[in-house]
Order: C-alpha cells, then structure tokens, then sequence
C-alpha cells in the first residue's frame, strides 16, 4: 500500500471519530431527551446510560448498516471520497449542533455519499449512485418518524390506561421511562454507528492487512468511542430543544415516546438486515422527534410548539441537499488536484 494512501487512511479515519464526535453530540439527545426533559434523571446520568448502551449496540449489531453505508448506497467509495463525504458532513453537522438544531446526521452522511458517487460518475463514468438502495433508504426515512408518532400516541393512551391501576404509578412509569432510555441508546448506537465509519468499511478491507471481521469491530470502537466523547461535550445543546421546546414531557409521555422510538429504530436496523443481507440506516433523529410530538399530540396538541417544530423540520429539508453539494464540490476540487 503507497505511503501516500496509508497516509490518507490516517486522516480519514480522524475524520471518523470527529463524525463520531458530532453524532454523540447532535444524536445523544434521542435516547435521552425524554428522560432528562421530564426529570427523570439528571444530564450526567443520561449521558453515562447513552454512551455506555451505544457502545453495546454499536458493538453487537453495528455491522448490519456499517456495511449498508460502506458499500450499498454506491458502489464503492475510494480513500479520497471517504475524506470528502466524510469532512463534509462533519461541517454541516457541527453547525447545527452548535446552533441546538437537532438535524439527522444520517441524512449528513448519505447526502455527502451521494454528491460523491454522483460527482465520481461525472468525472470517471461507471457506476454511481445504487438508487434502488437509496429509494429504500428515502422510504424509511420518511416511515420511521411517522411510525414512531403514531406508535408513541398508542403507548401513551395504553399506559394512561394502565397506570392508574398500579401501586405508586408514578413510579412506574419512571422505571419505564429509564428502561427506554437505555433500549433507545442500544438501538441508537446499532444504527447509527455506521454514519461515522460505515464509509471506510470497503477502504479498510481492501488494505489486505485486516481481515473483516476484525475491521467492523475496530471501526465499531472506534465510532463508539467518538459518540461518547461527542455527547459529554457538546451533547447538552441538542438536548435542551428536544427535550424542552418541542412539549411538556411527563415520565408518561416520556416513557411512551422513548419506547416507541428505540423500537423503530431497533426494528429498521434488524429486519432488513435478516431479509436483505444489510440494515437501514434511518434517521434516529427523525424517529425521535416524532415520536416526542407523537406523545405531544396525544396529550395535548396545543402543547407542541409548531415554530420549533418548523424549524426543525426546515434543518432536515435542507441536510441532504447541502451535504451533497457540499461534498460533490469538495471531491471535484480534491479529484482535480489528487487525482481519483
């Protein structure tokens, strides 16, 4: 392997963990904004919950989308495309985390994957973009929030129902609450570990030095690793609008919404994967926010703030279509000077 290509391996795989960083986060609020926003527990103790239940997840099923992303919405991704697609979501995802906008990075890294394998096909011919991949993937973006909506509204009118007739009920509902929290974590680092080093899984196993098995689980590490960091310091900021802005959240609400979403996640990510060969790799964003205005309208819709729901909704609008022409522009100039 040339000097140069190892040497280019290096710093994208820096690129990996700082990816990493930004999911921990933008995305540590989807497991646990419920939790902290109804005073179920503290911020510290969310996040120690989140990071160590991500790793898990990430660990034990992280291979199933790190594979989906790698090597499935396009053909292949080269050393220099992965700096690329991988720096450009980096750039997008670090300012709305910066400005509390919890937009979806998986939308970060596969809008940057397509300007990539779009911009390749350009400039090289061949295959690009697998657009029967993507047209599955674009479906279950648009199905898992309203799943984790309409699921959320369902548990909290059956745990409204069934409450009461427990003994301390309050209790109880906290209890499910923090069993959610950590369900939601698993999930969320089984799905969304492949945004950060799914793009290097087809780099890594080509050096002939590191054989695949060994290849996911290093990148697993290394993804799970970047997420906590990231949600230690940073993570707060997205965790304040979710948890605060969108609704009220009570431990009910909270319990409802939490489960919902860990389940849509948890369920894209296996079920594919045990009848296609690969995972989705959905928006655990989206998921979440649904399902916290799910629960919200359930309640009591006059309490969902529309203008914050408008602005989130605006960031993700604007993710995959930035993050592609970000990284389409970045591969172009980078190709031009490098070569491919």
């Amino acid at each position: 392997m040339a000097v140069a290509s190892i040497l280019l391996l290096a710093l994208g795989l820096v690129l990996s963990f700082y990816v990493a960083w930004c999911l921990g986060a933008n995305d540590a609020a989807n497991p646990t904004e419920c939790a902290v926003g109804s005073g179920a527990t503290t911020l510290r103790q969310a996040l120690v919950l989140f990071s160590a239940f991500a790793a898990l997840g990430a660990l034990t099923h992280g291979f199933m989308v790190i594979k989906t992303i790698g090597t499935g919405v396009v053909q292949d991704v080269t050393l220099l495309g992965s700096v690329t697609v991988i720096l450009s979501a980096c750039l997008w995802i670090t300012v709305c985390t910066w400005k509390g906008l919890p937009i979806s990075t998986t939308h970060s890294i596969i809008g940057s994957v397509l300007g990539y394998g779009f911009t390749r096909s350009l400039l090289y011919g061949g295959a690009g973009v697998r657009w029967g991949v993507m047209g599955g993937i674009g479906i279950a973006w648009v199905a898992s929030p309203v799943l984790a909506a309409l699921l959320a509204a369902l548990l909290y009118r059956i745990m409204v129902a069934w409450l009461p007739g427990r003994r301390n009920p309050e209790q109880v509902a906290k209890h499910i609450l923090m069993f959610a929290l950590c369900f939601s974590a698993f999930a969320f680092g089984a799905n969304d570990v492949g945004n950060a080093t799914g793009v290097f899984f087809s780099v890594a196993s080509k050096t002939g030095e590191i054989p695949r098995t060994l290849s996911l689980l290093g990148l697993a590490v290394l993804g799970s690793t970047g997420i906590a960091v990231g949600a230690f310091t940073w993570g707060y900021r997205v965790i304040n609008t979710v948890g605060f802005k969108i609704t009220r959240l009570d431990y009910v609400m909270g319990g409802a919404a939490e489960l919902s979403n860990a389940t849509a996640v948890y369920l894209f990510t296996t079920l594919p994967f045990l009848i296609f060969g690969w995972g989705m790799p959905i928006s655990t964003t989206l998921a979440s926010v649904g399902s916290v205005i799910g629960v919200g309208m359930a309640s009591n819709f006059r309490t969902v703030s529309r203008g914050m729901v408008l602005r989130i909704v605006a960031g993700w609008l604007f993710t995959v279509p930035s993050c592609a022409v970000i990284s389409g522009v970045s591969f172009w100039l980078a190709a031009g000077t490098l070569g491919p």
